[in-house]
């Protein structure tokens, strides 16, 4: 144990500490959900982790995303593991660089016990989340984000026993840009969602 998982042993306590880390998580999306989310994980002691996406870093993602300047051009999957390991050093992640799409998505996750749903397109959030809820897995989606202010209103609304959606649930990216304080406030909600359920489980 380093000193980083000493010091969360005062907050969550060896035995809760030890459940969070025995956990794998799969985060399907390293955008402004996926790497935020990811980082308030690994501040809460996940070390066990699958990120994925195809996507490399641009200029337009810093506004929001668990990124930096010096990082321009680096595939996120990189990017966002070296990130996550200047917090602590000693996490375990496997990464993909692909496009997640129906005829794999499932196999791409089959060793995670909880899956976060980090997309920008409706049409991938709901593959996934169709995908994936046969499997009994623990599903963390987003949706409604965008815009600027009401941030009240991203709300945690379970819908199914292993489903759990955060967000308002009305606004769209593609109408209002995503801005940081909203794309944050779901991602960090999302990672509590993560930490409760696995602290109460």
């Amino acid at each position: 144990m380093n000193k980083f998982e000493q010091e969360l042993t005062r907050y969550l306590g060896e035995k809760n500490l030890a459940k969070v880390q025995a956990v794998k998580i799969g985060i399907a999306g390293l955008g402004g959900l996926g790497s935020n989310c990811a980082m308030n994980l690994v501040r809460s002691g996940f070390k066990r982790f699958k990120i994925a996406d195809f996507d490399k870093i641009e200029h337009s993602n810093l506004n929001r995303q668990f990124y930096f300047g010096d990082q321009i051009g680096q595939m996120k999957t990189e990017a966002l593991a070296f990130n996550l390991k200047k917090i602590n050093p000693d996490i375990e992640i496997e990464m993909y660089f692909g496009r997640i799409e129906k005829e794999n998505v499932v196999s791409l996750f089959k060793e995670c016990d909880i899956v976060v749903e980090a997309f920008d397109k409706a049409e991938y959030k709901s593959m996934l989340v169709e995908e994936m809820l046969p499997t009994g897995k623990l599903i963390v989606s987003a949706s409604g984000l965008a815009g600027i202010g009401k941030s009240d209103d991203i709300r945690v609304h379970r819908v199914k026993d292993n489903l759990i959606i955060v967000g308002d649930q009305v606004s769209d990216a593609r109408d209002n840009s995503p801005m940081s304080p909203r794309v944050n406030i779901a991602a960090a909600k999302q990672a509590d969602v993560i930490l409760e359920h696995v602290i109460n489980s």
